[in-house]
């Protein structure tokens, strides 16, 4: 994978969401409960809002804005107001950091 190294997992608090931007592409990633790392677009497609300052519940990353909670999984819209998904991005862990390539997408 010729990705970016963004951080290391340990630089991760759990529940939380930190912004990168990755050849232009700003990108929320999340460290859940269980220590798994997601990747997803960072920007809230109701509005122009940075989803990584929002809430971590779950599966889900919630935007601090209007509330609407998106699948860490899918990049789904669970809640309105936003209908239109994020993309998710493949995230690799290496030599204890996390790399992410914002050309290679899991979905949308």
């Amino acid at each position: 994978m010729a990705g970016t190294r963004v951080c290391g997992v340990d630089d991760l608090a759990v529940n939380e969401a930190q912004r990168f931007v990755i050849d232009g592409v700003p990108i929320a990633v999340v460290k859940d409960a269980a220590g798994e790392i997601f990747a997803i677009g960072d920007t809230c497609t109701h509005g122009d809002i940075s989803l990584s300052e929002g809430f971590v519940e779950d599966d889900t990353l919630e935007c601090w804005a209007h509330g609407s909670k998106f699948s860490l999984i899918t990049g789904k819209p669970l809640t309105l107001p936003a209908y239109e998904p994020v993309p998710v991005f493949k995230v690799d862990i290496t030599d204890g950091g996390v790399v992410i390539d914002p050309a290679v997408k899991l979905a949308v």
